[in-house]
């Protein structure tokens, strides 16, 4: 079967990459692989090795490259996605599938034709490339920043942005006001309660979604999904059905959320073993946790993200989301740590808002809405989390930090 050439683009996102993914979601270019030029250059060659595009367009210019492997003709873009380390893994997603994905994320704001976007996350990312795709379809301007900055944003006509809530916390604690966006689209992350309750005393229009790279974004919006898309809990055994949301669907205890529906991704890049593991039938099986509730979808997290301590499975999601209530945790993260006599200890790390909460403080206010056992057993105190290149909490490196003496 005839194929189509990939081309990376290593390069600052602005009008040239616009215009590259306008061809590629049009057919009258290549497939299009974002690399971000601020990743280390052992990083940049090791995605490249990877997902092996013909070409890349730099600052200096198109650069062929060896071992060139093309992609299927539908295929539009390469998302490479791993976190920080490990080797990169390629999502490839249809041009039908992200433009499915903007129309209908567009019709659920409520978004006019000609209101331009924000575009201050990574375009390597899916939120980032997903905004523009959103521009190129309702024909308008994308405002490109690399460092958020809400008054030039305004001041350069955006009408809506994605934001992770690392920004919108940030906007919060400043104090900005947010009522100058029609839209806020919040996602990559579970955005605690809290804190949208503060944006939106600020004025905020907030919007927060669910999904992932495979989905091409966020596919389920304030719980309930976009146009298309199906979503379904698998609670019981494997050969077990899953749970599909619908209007009339039962409530659910926690299992595993599946999506569906012309969203999806077509594989994963010349990983096949990796697809088939990913895909089961029409779903894709993620690997987070969730309940249907009222015919929503609830996310607890992910299934890797859950602590064994003591014998009893805690969702550290769930701890999160009650911790970040508190009045005094501004940020917070919750990961499990090696422990000699519980398997892993609940450790919350967190920035504190004001005069900083002691652990017996945050035990009780957890143990208020969840078992004991959830609990934190360890605080560790900070003036920032660590991220990730695309805003959400650098999980990984937190579980490496050794207990501070």
């Amino acid at each position: 079967m005839t194929s189509r050439p990939l081309h990376a683009h290593v390069a600052a996102a602005g009008p040239q990459l616009l215009t590259h993914l306008a061809a590629a979601l049009d057919g009258t270019g290549p497939a299009l692989l974002v690399v971000s030029p601020d990743l280390p250059a052992a990083r940049v060659r090791a995605v490249l090795e990877a997902m092996r595009p013909a070409a890349a367009h730099t600052p200096d210019g198109l650069r062929r490259l060896p071992g060139a492997v093309g992609v299927d003709p539908e295929v539009a873009a390469v998302v490479a996605t791993s976190g920080s380390t490990g080797p990169p893994k390629g999502v490839e997603l249809t041009a039908a599938a992200l433009k499915h994905s903007a129309r209908a994320s567009l019709d659920r704001l409520g978004a006019r034709p000609g209101e331009p976007w924000l575009c201050a996350l990574p375009a390597d990312h899916i939120a980032g490339l997903q905004v523009l795709v959103r521009c190129l379809l309702a024909g308008a301007a994308p405002v490109f920043q690399r460092r958020l900055d809400l008054d030039a944003a305004l001041a350069a006509g955006a009408r809506h942005a994605s934001l992770v809530p690392t920004q919108l916390h940030r906007l919060t604690e400043a104090g900005a006001d947010l009522s100058g966006l029609a839209s806020i689209v919040v996602g990559g992350a579970a955005a605690p309660p809290a804190l949208l309750q503060r944006a939106r005393a600020l004025g905020a229009t907030l919007t927060t979604t669910y999904g992932m790279t495979e989905t091409c974004g966020g596919c389920v919006y304030d719980g309930t999904p976009l146009d298309g898309v199906r979503v379904a809990v698998h609670t019981g055994a494997p050969a077990d059905p899953p749970t599909e949301l619908t209007p009339r669907a039962p409530d659910t205890p926690l299992g595993t959320v599946l999506l569906g529906g012309p969203v999806l991704f077509s594989g994963y890049r010349l990983r096949p073993d990796l697809t088939a593991a990913h895909r089961d039938g029409p779903w894709l099986r993620t690997a987070d946790l969730g309940a249907l509730q009222a015919g929503r979808l609830a996310v607890a997290g992910r299934s890797d993200d859950v602590i064994t301590t003591g014998g009893r499975k805690v969702a550290a999601g769930q701890v999160a989301a009650a911790l970040a209530a508190h009045p005094r945790v501004a940020e917070v993260a919750v990961v499990g740590r090696p422990d000699p006599e519980w398997g892993q200890r609940v450790t919350a790390v967190v920035v504190p808002r004001g005069p900083p909460p002691t652990l017996t403080e945050l035990r009780e206010h957890t143990a208020a809405t969840l078992p004991r056992y959830a609990a934190p057993r360890e605080l560790e105190l900070r003036d920032a989390l660590p991220l990730l290149p695309s805003g959400k909490p650098d999980l990984a490196a937190l579980r490496r930090t050794p207990r501070p003496a």
